[in-house]
């Protein structure tokens, strides 16, 4: 496929937001959370355009501290510093990836056999002990060396979910859902922050980018913007692959499959890559930190009868968010 630096579409060059990230649309979150109505309508159209056609979109004014996310990414690099015997004393069976620390060469794209060059701490709900869910979810993990950072992880997470809450809200009203149609189900959800870690590449990979071509599995997924470059987004016509780079405090958005599926295809989950950096940048680590935003396992994500049509047939068989991450998470070689 050719690759490109950016999207030539002028629909999106007609706006009057701060562009901090290259290759996608960008909207400005604030509009819509402290806007008056027509900007929050102006904002609800900019998004599905963005969401029905790419499927990825950049957010400014997104409402998650810069310094909290600095932070995170002090303590995660500290942790990923660590020495593989340490690390791997949080990494514990039967957990399925889902929280602490996954060793390096242990997931792929579901397609491919050949492990992604990267290794990742992950770190999940946490709920009251008398929720109902309480007994669903796993406990986070606690690194001894690192006292702060699953604090740290856990102010992120909460600060993720309110601006992803905000996200869900415009894109409901886009489906013309009312506006909190999500909410109940993304409340106390199992979403996941991940942080990646891409070492530096010390001989020719057998193969494997830093993580191959893949769609995401959640409803969407908030990345904040990565230490190196290397995120490419497949065209509309998937010929072509977009470079994408946030810089300054800007963030990435993507529809993930879950959401794909509600809407039967209507929004798009797109293909997207992490590619090796030049050979004489092999010695560079990347490290980034999305946030996988989930709903609770049981919501129905059979498709919206207002998506489907004779010109657009039903595409999947009904299912539940749990049923399907399940699926998803043995595709991806993290479960059994």
């Amino acid at each position: 496929m050719k690759k490109k630096d950016s999207l030539t579409n002028s629909d999106y060059n007609n706006n009057n937001f701060m562009a901090t990230v290259s290759g996608i649309p960008v909207v400005d979150l604030s509009k819509f959370v402290d806007g008056d109505s027509a900007q929050q309508a102006s904002f609800v159209q900019a998004i599905g355009k963005a969401f029905t056609e790419i499927g990825f979109v950049g957010v400014v004014n997104h409402g998650i501290p810069s310094d909290l996310v600095n932070k995170f990414y002090e303590e995660a690099e500290t942790f990923f510093g660590l020495s593989t015997e340490i690390k791997r004393k949080y990494e514990i069976a039967g957990l399925a990836g889902q929280r602490g620390y996954t060793s390096f060469g242990k997931e792929h794209a579901k397609q491919s056999e050949v492990a992604d060059l990267k290794e990742f701490f992950q770190i999940g709900q946490e709920t009251p002990a008398d929720h109902p869910l309480h007994a669903n979810y796993h406990s986070n993990v606690e690194v001894a060396e690192r006292s702060e950072f699953l604090k740290t992880g856990m102010e992120l997470y909460r600060s993720f979910e309110k601006s992803g809450g905000a996200l869900l809200e415009a894109i409901a009203l886009f489906l013309g859902l009312d506006r909190d149609y999500f909410t109940s189900h993304i409340t106390f959800g199992n979403s996941i922050l991940r942080a990646i870690y891409y070492p530096p590449i010390t001989h020719e990979p057998a193969s494997a980018i830093r993580a191959e071509e893949h769609e995401d599995i959640n409803l969407i997924t908030l990345l904040v913007g990565a230490s190196a470059s290397g995120l490419q987004v497949q065209g509309v016509d998937k010929t072509e692959w977009i470079d994408v780079k946030a810089t300054g405090d800007a963030i990435v958005i993507n529809v993930g499959d879950m959401l794909q599926r509600l809407t039967n295809n209507y929004l798009k989950s797109t293909t997207h890559r992490v590619v090796n950096p030049p050979r004489e940048l092999w010695h560079t680590p990347r490290m980034s930190i999305p946030f996988f935003l989930h709903p609770k396992g049981d919501m129905d994500l059979t498709c919206l009868e207002s998506c489907v049509s004779e010109e657009t047939p039903l595409a999947y068989e009904n299912m539940t968010a749990g049923e399907y991450l399940d699926e998803r998470l043995k595709e991806i070689g993290l479960k059994k």
